[in-house]
């Protein structure tokens, strides 16, 4: 084997090994359907806000934030801004009604609010839909990974992902997971640290250059490029697409109903924003050295830049060891990501799938967990194979205006809005859904473009947002009659803080 490729290799055995090892001591306390669905609502905050940040730093967040600002400068910062703002708004408005909700998934709080099945399949279609859309740039990103590091064929970084991920995931679901992904973000962060400061001192050393002066003059100026109303546009589309796509993540939403009460659901909350907002200072500085230092990588190999940096910049067996450990914490991304996003399918599939008739016999709860979590893997995986070469971040970008268009309506209205109406809720979901949804597959399928058409599909939260919230608010004014019966009594549940409850 080549010495290059030894600490790759390295990297990532041993951060699949930790992943088992810590997921098979997590399945000594996993027995029931709700330990595998919602680690029988036991988290506390502290272990809960650092299984979030493991889950919710995928490979976008440790490669792809890097490789955008190496590429288009200093505009792709309301990345990271945004996924960080985006609990900000899920704290204030979503977090302890949601815990409060007592469901499992998404699509049961929206059956428990609205009272119709209906509603409920047309979400857990979205949410599956959502969480393959989201597990493809992992599995992409882990093909990337040992492609930069190791040479291995592209197919390869996705399978050893789907194969760990299926291993820690199906023998003890939520509540084992949750020791590993705990570790994960931990991990991600060192991995990014170490190298950081190092190369910090290698840059100082070197006379500390200004990275934009290498860059176009444009690199370091927010809306220079494409500027005008195209680049106002965009920018304050991905905002909405940032802020609002969070609530609506089937993998984040979930974590929520592992809380105990409302209150450590909004303590879990803030420990993430600073969780998320220390982590984030990291890949804006990578990026910027890549200018100085890797400036090739912006023609098409920006994904690779975290990964390749140190060998560049330090060289030797330092800079060997360096990239192992970026590559393990590349990985740890990947795993992490993949395993909250497993789960969350998984738990609706088992619950509108396999836990109903699957073949000739009835699965019950665990089994129809392990079958489901089986064919959340598998469909994505068999997917990304012939999708190797779509940006990991572009990716993602699109799976968090698909659920800013959906769910964060429904959730905030659902809430908050005493009026929505099950045909509401339904017209809003398919207007942004498939608006949301078409631009998507335009934009992963269609070559490079530019103009207003562009913009419009691939940035499409700042319209496909307003339309689904505007058609739920005025369908449900014109079917106001079919106001659920029960809805006083839920909203009062979802705004009654715990502490009251225990008292009457």
């Amino acid at each position: 084997m080549n010495a290059d490729v030894v600490p790759g290799v390295v990297a990532v055995v041993l951060v699949s090994l930790a992943t088992l090892a810590i997921g098979t001591w997590g399945l000594r306390i996993s027995r029931t359907t709700s330990d595998f669905l919602v680690a029988s609502r036991t988290v506390r905050p502290r272990l809960n806000a650092s299984a979030i940040g493991g889950e919710y730093l995928s490979a976008a967040s440790f490669l792809g934030v890097a490789g955008l600002l190496l590429t288009f400068g200093a505009e792709m910062l309301w990345y990271p801004v945004g996924w960080t703002a985006g609990y900000l708004v899920l704290l204030v408005l979503v977090a302890a009604p949601l815990r409060r909700s007592g469901a499992y998934t998404l699509p049961d709080f929206a059956e428990a609010r609205l009272g119709s099945r209906g509603v409920r399949k047309l979400c857990s279609v979205l949410v599956v839909g959502i969480g393959w859309l989201y597990l493809l740039p992992q599995f992409q990103g882990a093909g990337v990974t040992l492609r930069s590091t190791i040479g291995a064929p592209t197919w390869a970084g996705s399978l050893v992902v789907a194969m760990v991920v299926l291993a820690s995931v199906s023998p003890g679901g939520m509540r084992s997971i949750t020791f590993v992904q705990a570790f994960q973000y931990w991990l991600k962060l060192t991995a990014l640290l170490i190298p950081v400061c190092i190369l910090l001192a290698v840059w100082v050393s070197d006379g500390a250059a200004d990275p934009s002066a290498s860059a176009p003059a444009s690199w370091s100026i927010p809306l220079a490029s494409p500027g005008g109303g195209i680049g106002l546009y965009t920018t304050y589309s991905l905002i909405v697409a940032t802020f609002l796509g969070t609530m609506g993540l089937p993998h984040v939403v979930v974590r929520f109903y592992t809380n105990p009460d409302g209150r450590a659901a909004r303590r879990t909350t803030l420990a993430v924003l600073g969780l998320l907002g220390i982590f984030y200072v990291l890949p804006p500085v990578y990026g910027a050295l890549g200018r100085l230092y890797a400036p090739d990588l912006a023609d098409g190999r920006s994904d690779v830049l975290v990964l390749e940096l140190p060998n560049l910049v330090v060289g030797g067996v330092l800079g060997a060891v360096l990239t192992g450990l970026v590559t393990a914490g590349a990985f740890a991304a990947f795993l992490s990501t993949s395993s909250g996003l497993t789960i969350a399918v998984a738990g609706v599939l088992s619950q509108d799938v396999t836990g109903r008739r699957w073949g000739s016999r009835r699965l019950g709860g665990v089994a129809a967990f392990r079958v489901a979590a089986a064919i959340a893997v598998v469909v994505p995986l068999l997917l990304s194979l012939p999708a190797q070469d779509v940006p990991v971040a572009r990716t993602v970008g699109l799976a968090f205006a698909v659920t800013a268009s959906t769910f964060a309506p429904l959730l905030m209205l659902g809430i908050w809005w005493r009026g929505l109406t099950p045909t509401g809720a339904v017209a809003g979901l398919l207007v942004g859904g498939l608006g949301s949804g078409a631009a998507v597959a335009w934009t992963l399928a269609s070559s490079t473009s530019s103009g207003w058409s562009a913009a419009l599909l691939g940035q499409p939260a700042a319209w496909s947002v307003p339309a689904s919230l505007a058609t739920m608010v005025v369908v449900s004014h014109l079917t106001r009659a079919s106001v659920p019966a029960h809805a006083n009594r839920f909203m009062v549940r979802l705004h009654t803080p715990e502490a009251v409850e225990l008292q009457r």
